[in-house]
This record gives structure tokens, C-alpha cells and sequence, in this order.
């Protein structure tokens, strides 16, 4: 005879577990990416001050959000409880449209210096910021990522 009672199916890793479990797989990777969204943002010209200055913003916000939300998972601090698998979710989800704005913003700051980038140091600008835009997108594809995952453990708790 079959049980009809509800299973928790649910498991939230903690320890070493979060390196070796999909969707936590992804945090080192996204603070490598945003690390460099970051690093290379504050090395250029911060011009003009408010597309970039957004971009500092969500890199910083995410990078440390991040970082506490690993520290958190690592320790077992969410107990293996749905809420967290929630707010997981939500977090990433957050993470993945905040860096998607500021990508799309970093992208039209860079498209623009395009003009100055006859000089050597308008070229090295140039260049370092193509790179940041890279990483910013790289990030918000790996927030996506962990935000579907995301969305698919939370639902199975």
C-alpha cells in the first residue's frame, strides 16, 4: 500500500557540499566575474558618473551579497529550511536583473568610447571596459543559471 503523505524532498547543502552541488556550484564563479566586473570598472575613468556608478553599485552589492550568502550556506546556517531555498531564489533572481540593467548600461557607456579611443589611453579605457562588459554579462548568465536552479529546488522542498 502506497503512502499518500507528503515527502520533504528538499536538501540544502551545507560545508564542503556547497562546491559540489548544483545550483552552489555557481558562487565561486560568480564572484570571479564579478570580482573583475568590479576591479575593472574602478580602474578606468568612472565617466559619466551615473550608468557607471550603477554598475559599481550592483557589482559591489552583488560581490558581497554573494560572499555572505556562500559564508551562510557554508556554515549550515539556513538549516535546511524552505524559507532559505526561498529566499535563494529571490536573491538570484534580484542579482540576475540588477546585473542585467547594469550590463546593458556598461554596454552603452562603452559603445560611446568608442570615439575617445584614438588616443592610447582612450584605447586602453576602451579596452578595459569591453572586458568589464564581458565579465558583467558572463555574470548575469551565471546568476541566471543559479536563479533557474534556484527555482527548481526551492520547489521541490
Amino acid at each position: 500500500m502506497a503512502s499518500t503523505t507528503a515527502q520533504h524532498m528538499g536538501n540544502l547543502p551545507s560545508g564542503m557540499g556547497i562546491c559540489t552541488t548544483i545550483p552552489d556550484i555557481f558562487y565561486i564563479p560568480e564572484l570571479v566575474f564579478g570580482g573583475l566586473t568590479w576591479a575593472l570598472v574602478a580602474s578606468t575613468l568612472v565617466l559619466p558618473h551615473n550608468p557607471q556608478g550603477w554598475v559599481m553599485f550592483v557589482s559591489v552589492f552583488c560581490f558581497t551579497m554573494t560572499f555572505l550568502w556562500m559564508i551562510i550556506f557554508a556554515c549550515g546556517g539556513h538549516r535546511n529550511s524552505g524559507g532559505w531555498a526561498a529566499a535563494d531564489f529571490a536573491y538570484h533572481g534580484i542579482a540576475t536583473m540588477f546585473y542585467l540593467s547594469s550590463s546593458v548600461s556598461l554596454a552603452l557607456v562603452t559603445i560611446s568610447l568608442k570615439s575617445v579611443a584614438s588616443t592610447s589611453e582612450g584605447l586602453r579605457i576602451y579596452r578595459i571596459d569591453i572586458s568589464a562588459v564581458v565579465f558583467s554579462y558572463l555574470a548575469t548568465l551565471l546568476y541566471f543559471i543559479h536563479t533557474i536552479f534556484s527555482a527548481i529546488r526551492w520547489k521541490s522542498f
